[in-house]
């Protein structure tokens, strides 16, 4: 079976073995820090707002409109500082407010989310990330890429590494704010490529949610449910991956012709 890193050339280039682990956190400056902690702590919050949840979800409902801004805001926040995690934030969405406020909700959580990683990191890693990548073939060609490809072939191209379920958000958006990609770009690649993910993850919440108020569903229908949306969400992802290979694949390949 494929590993993630396999599949996603975007994490492949974040674990080349060309240098050590230390050497790259020594030369990554304040982002060094910033790029362990979005590989932790988002999965440690995760575990606990969906402890939290059953709880949380009919305080946020009984709110209102409020409860709707308290979301978006909270989600914002916190998984901009990459402490919450995207996909647990969007179950309480579909937990709280139902599919279609809850997906409207969660997009705008991860927007805003979105938006402030990338000025977190982009005034953390200032030049050192794009140094660092110049020094590292199989990265230069994976920012080749995202930067040297023009507008279209750039914004498909965030838009294909947001697709996947294990595209981790907080490092993701460390990647492309150290990279320089272009904030409109990352945006609405950002908003397209998750969407999908997104709505999945609403979509289980809310009916968790209703199995749990009515119980006049079978709950072998609402797990089948479930996995036939990942089973498809999953699909998407691994094609979107394979179309980021190829591109990459090939920007590398231009890159070794022109050294010649």
């Amino acid at each position: 079976m494929d590993t993630p890193e396999q599949n996603n050339p975007l994490l492949a280039a974040t674990t080349d073995q060309t240098l050590s682990a230390k050497e790259v956190f020594r030369r990554l400056g304040p982002a060094g820090p910033l790029a362990a902690l979005a590989m932790i702590l988002p999965a440690l919050g995760g575990w606990v707002l969906l402890f939290y949840a059953p709880t949380l979800g009919p305080w946020l409902r009984d709110q209102g409109w409020t409860g709707v801004v308290i979301y978006v805001v909270g989600f914002a926040l916190l998984a901009g500082t990459a402490l919450l995690p995207t996909y647990a934030q969007a179950l309480l969405a579909g937990f709280a407010f139902g599919t279609v406020q809850g997906s409207l909700a969660a997009i705008a959580g991860f927007t805003g989310a979105a938006v402030i990683g990338y000025l977190i990191a982009a005034r953390a890693s200032g030049d050192r990330v794009v140094a660092l990548i110049d020094s590292q073939p199989k990265w230069r060609a994976v920012y080749n890429a995202l930067a040297g490809g023009g507008f279209w072939r750039t914004l498909g191209l965030v838009t294909l590494i947001r697709v996947p379920p294990n595209s981790p958000f907080a490092v993701t958006n460390l990647v492309f704010a150290s990279t320089r990609v272009n904030a409109l770009i990352y945006t609405v690649g950002t908003i397209v490529g998750m969407t999908p993910r997104t709505v999945v993850a609403v979509i289980i919440g809310a009916g968790w949610s209703e199995w749990q108020e009515e119980q006049d569903k079978p709950l072998w229908l609402i797990i089948v449910s479930v996995v036939t949306a990942l089973i498809v969400i999953g699909i998407i992802g691994r094609l979107a991956n394979q179309a980021v290979a190829r591109v990459t694949n090939a920007y590398s390949q231009r890159d070794q012709m022109t050294s010649r």
